[in-house]
């Protein structure tokens, strides 16, 4: 779990919930769990949220929503 909070930039016990919630995939090797790394991808990729650019206009000023 060391590595996988690492990676996400947390403290342990984030991965540890997100697994005891079953909010990411995860394998139980005997009684040690393990995320894989395609887990880890998917789970960052689904909860990137990406910048919303607005429109300028021509004097270089953003327009109001």
């Amino acid at each position: 779990m060391a590595e996988v909070a690492e990676l996400l930039g947390t403290s342990e016990r984030f991965p540890r919930r997100l697994v005891a919630e079953r909010r990411i995939r995860y394998v139980k090797v005997g009684r040690h769990v393990r995320i894989p790394q395609s887990a880890l991808d998917a789970y960052i990729v689904a909860r990137t949220v990406e910048p919303v650019r607005q429109p300028r206009s021509r004097s270089g000023f953003r327009l109001a929503a």
